[in-house]
């Protein structure tokens, strides 16, 4: 996108301290890390410019919620290269850090196992911010990492799901599915959006990010996205993420989230202690391996 039309992207607000902290182990499971800018230089390809949101921001907010374990996953702003995503695993240490990176399938096999030595347990597939890698390449790639035990991790519009459903169930991965797959609240847990993503979850080979605020038509709290938020826990605890989203990047004209809000979000959806450990710390550990 030519750079006099690329949005730039605020910086996060600080977070306010949740109502309850998160549990030992509890794991961010999507957010990213942005510079520094000379040393990770932006792909030409990107949608928009974003601040700088290095390790040590991320974790005073990870600090103030309680969040122990992390999930980098790379931004459409880097395309596949990786470095930045990579870099912070290394710097946060393997044993509380994961990535999920961008790849395509020019990358020989050697080249995948030296990503899962560095904590990769998943490929991103990009259909919303674009810069990435096309959908035409899901079924190759998906083959390529299936003998890792990777998985792959899919950000798509809502009304993508419906035509992507069956393609999604043939891939020999696990497949994990980016906020709430962007399934809006005006079309609600029975639209055909929804039931998409009530049938992935029901084959039980596929997760789902519960990442209220992009979808939300309402912007804070994100009360509409609660019938949907708690359709889905009910539907398939035991494949439930969470995720800040943390910086929060390309919110024109939408209000900045509070990341401690986020987190209490969660709460009010998943009221019993056992069921928020459950999301927080025991799905992400099986997904990722911690």
């Amino acid at each position: 996108m030519p750079a006099a039309r690329r949005p730039v992207c605020e910086p996060p607000r600080p977070p306010s301290a949740p109502s309850e902290r998160a549990p030992a182990g509890a794991t961010d499971c999507h957010f990213h890390i942005f510079g520094p800018s000379d040393k990770y230089p932006l792909s030409p390809g990107r949608s928009y410019d974003p601040v700088t949101a290095d390790i040590d921001a991320y974790l005073a907010m990870a600090d103030v919620l309680g969040l122990q374990r992390m999930v980098v996953v790379q931004a459409s702003i880097y395309g596949t290269d990786n470095a930045c995503t990579l870099d912070a695993v290394a710097a946060f240490g393997r044993e509380r850090a994961r990535a999920v990176v961008v790849v395509d399938d020019s990358l020989g096999d050697g080249d995948l196992r030296a990503l899962d030595r560095r904590g990769v347990r998943g490929v991103r597939f990009n259909a919303v911010s674009g810069n990435g890698t096309p959908l035409d390449q899901l079924e190759t790639v998906a083959g390529r990492v299936a003998p890792l035990d990777w998985h792959v991790q899919l950000f798509a519009h809502g009304a993508q799901l419906p035509e992507l459903e069956q393609r999604l169930l043939r891939l020999p991965v696990p497949v994990v599915i980016d906020h709430m797959g962007q399934v809006s609240p005006a079309r609600g847990p029975d639209g055909p959006e929804a039931q998409a993503l009530f049938r992935l979850l029901g084959s039980g080979r596929c997760w789902v990010k519960l990442c209220a605020y992009r979808s939300s038509l309402a912007g804070p709290p994100y009360a509409d996205m609660a019938p949907l938020g708690r359709a889905l826990i009910a539907a398939a605890p035991e494949r439930c993420l969470w995720g800040s989203d943390w910086p929060h990047t390309h919110l024109e004209g939408r209000a900045m989230p509070d990341d401690g809000r986020l987190l209490d979000l969660l709460g009010e959806w998943a009221p019993d202690p056992a069921q928020r450990r459950r999301i927080l710390v025991e799905n992400p550990a099986a997904l990722y391996g911690f």
